[in-house]
């Protein structure tokens, strides 16, 4: 009986083609969700997700730097911008303190530790920090104007025209806005922002709309002379053609695309679709229009930040007021020619690829450019060439 039923099964597997298994990558939250097609005499295709290395490194590059800039900040906060090393642990905690330590330790060039025998150790900035720490006002004030600017386009784009206060500060190291500036900056442009409560939550919320900021970074570096699919000739290997519909294409090293992908990419290209900053809830979210202006939207969030990347979760957060769908990782990796995602790191970061060049990033603002010259003094030698200014009065060369 049970050979019988064995043979049954047997059989009934050999007509049976298995579709759609599905496997599920977590990651940090998300679902990376990979279809295969199976049958019972052929192996699975796998999709193989092509590794940019030059934007992996770029993610442990950034550990040590951004301990460096959180204890420059923690100490222009003390008096006489210093502080007692026994008093760092009241600051950062104490697990962190040990990291921040070995930091002091390591850069000699930007901190110092004085005192000793009956003084107790005091930690400040050295000569050459406190030569590049003079421009740190007029970075500030050179800024500000970008990131007011910034964050109106950030508020244009949502729904609604407000986000929770919470959610923007979540991200605000990353647009480059200072810590407390709900209490700085919000304050001083009452004609664009205001705080308002909403069903027990603060909001920023947008007072101005303003027609000539409704220009996403795509279209500032597009080429409005369009390719006509209707006499196509040549369809570019590399999937870019210009377009006021167009985006800039990067695939990844060893991807070679077939001539039926290239031929569904012009297409593709050359799709019109709704701005950005239209509002979102007129788009038909099942069009292929409404699929390509929600990367146009991912394009244009990481395009404000300073380095043209954000974690996987922060982009998330922004699901409701952006009206994004609800599997963005499959629509990040499926665009892999515009965005690159890296699961180095603690969370998972997702990049634009058209603004870096190999691990850094093109086109840097004056105060990543500040910063850089804080890296010169760590040791790093893997700096664009173009240099910073050693004063702040050839400020001229820092506006972006």
């Amino acid at each position: 009986m049970q050979r019988s039923a064995l043979r049954e099964w047997s059989e009934m597997g050999r007509e049976t083609i298995l579709k759609n298994v599905v496997f599920c990558y977590e990651n940090v939250g998300f679902s990376l969700i990979q279809k295969m097609w199976v049958s019972s005499n052929k192996r699975p295709k796998k999709r193989v997700y092509h590794r940019v290395h030059e934007l992996d490194h770029a993610i442990d590059l950034q550990k040590r730097p951004r301990l460096v800039l959180q204890l420059k900040d923690i100490l222009l906060k003390q008096r006489g911008e210093s502080i007692l090393l026994r008093d760092l642990e009241k600051e950062v905690g104490l697990i962190a303190k040990w990291n921040f330590m070995a930091c002091i330790q390591n850069y000699p060039k930007i901190f110092k530790v004085s005192g000793g025998n009956r003084k107790p150790p005091l930690l400040e900035f050295t000569d050459d920090a406190k030569f590049i720490l003079r421009d740190e006002s007029m970075v500030k004030e050179l800024m500000e104007p970008i990131l007011v600017k910034n964050l109106r386009k950030l508020l244009m784009m949502s729904s609604e025209r407000r986000i929770p206060l919470f959610k923007i500060e979540q991200i605000k190291h990353e647009m480059g806005l200072p810590e407390d500036f709900a209490e700085i900056i919000v304050p001083k442009y009452p004609q664009f922002f205001k705080l308002e409560e909403i069903f027990g939550v603060a909001h920023l919320v947008l007072e101005e709309w303003d027609p000539l900021l409704a220009v996403t970074a795509r279209e500032l570096g597009a080429n409005p002379n369009g390719l006509s699919l209707t006499r196509r000739t040549y369809i570019p290997k590399d999937g870019n053609f210009d377009g006021p519909y167009a985006f800039k294409i990067n695939y990844p090293d060893g991807f070679k695309p077939r001539l039926r992908q290239l031929e569904e990419m012009a297409k593709w290209q050359n799709m019109a679709f709704s701005s950005p900053y239209t509002f979102p809830m007129a788009v038909d979210v099942s069009t292929p229009a409404s699929q390509k202006r929600f990367v146009a939207v991912l394009h244009e969030v990481l395009s404000l930040t300073l380095e043209k990347r954000l974690t996987a979760n922060k982009l998330d957060a922004f699901h409701v007021e952006y009206k994004l769908p609800s599997r963005l990782l499959h629509l990040i990796v499926r665009h892999n020619g515009i965005f690159y995602l890296t699961n180095k790191g603690a969370h998972s970061t997702v990049f634009l690829k058209e603004a870096y060049e190999g691990h850094n990033v093109i086109d840097k603002c004056v105060l990543l450019r500040y910063h850089d010259r804080f890296l010169k003094l760590m040791g790093r030698k893997d700096l664009p060439l173009r240099k910073a200014p050693a004063t702040i009065e050839l400020k001229r060369d820092w506006i972006p």
